[in-house]
């Protein structure tokens, strides 16, 4: 009996599960949708580009794609006028792993000036990047740099905090490399919608910096 009883909460559980993330998934792309952009002529100009973090290798020791054409997506912009300064926010929570620095010295090498750029080293998560891009740089119209899916939610995060973004699409990589990622982003789009409903803030906040 008590065998039963378990595997009917633990149903149950599955089920909820399952119209949480369908909901979370709908409303996201729902919200989104004319937001995000492939074309580089038809975004919107904006000041300040948010270049969300990621490593720049796998674990298997091979470059991360996601890396590279969120490198390419914000030259992209860049050259084209379409941004003005880069803010880098990832995760540098190890002294041996620094996600901005990575990304800022590749943005270097391919023709942004340094002082064009500038890096938020706790951006542990999506929602605190987009939550620090206004507390900590104090912007509030600005272009977010990912690929579409992360785009998505964080232009969903933007607008909840009455922020005004755009989205540009960085490309994405196959289905076979990119097969967890998109599972994990389905349990990510539920957890953001718990932190919007709850008003979480950051692990880290700190002092302002100011963009030129």
């Amino acid at each position: 009996m008590k065998i039963k009883y378990l595997k009917w909460i633990a149903g149950i559980g599955v089920i909820l599960s399952l119209i949480l993330i369908i909901y979370a998934n709908n409303k996201i792309e729902k919200a989104s949708e004319k937001d995000v952009f492939y074309s580089v002529s038809e975004i919107p100009s904006n000041n300040v580009g948010l270049l969300l973090g990621t490593s720049k290798y796998l674990r298997s020791g091979k470059p991360n794609q996601y890396f590279e054409n969120r490198i390419t997506a914000t030259v992209q912009l860049y050259k084209a006028g379409k941004i003005k300064n880069v803010v880098i926010s990832g995760d540098h929570g190890k002294k041996n792993y620094n996600e901005p620095q990575d990304m800022k010295n590749e943005l270097v090498k391919q023709g942004i000036p340094q002082e064009s750029i500038y890096l938020d080293y706790a951006g542990f998560r999506t929602y605190d990047s987009v939550y620090r891009i206004k507390e900590i740089f104090g912007q509030t119209n600005f272009t977010i740099i990912s690929q579409e899916f992360h785009n998505k939610r964080a232009l969903y995060i933007a607008k909840s905090l009455n922020l005004h973004a755009s989205g540009f699409n960085a490309k994405d990589v196959d289905a076979y490399n990119g097969f967890k990622t998109k599972v994990r982003e389905k349990f990510a789009r539920v957890k953001m919608l718990i932190d919007l409903a709850i008003s979480k803030k950051p692990k880290y906040l700190g002092e302002k910096i100011e963009i030129k």
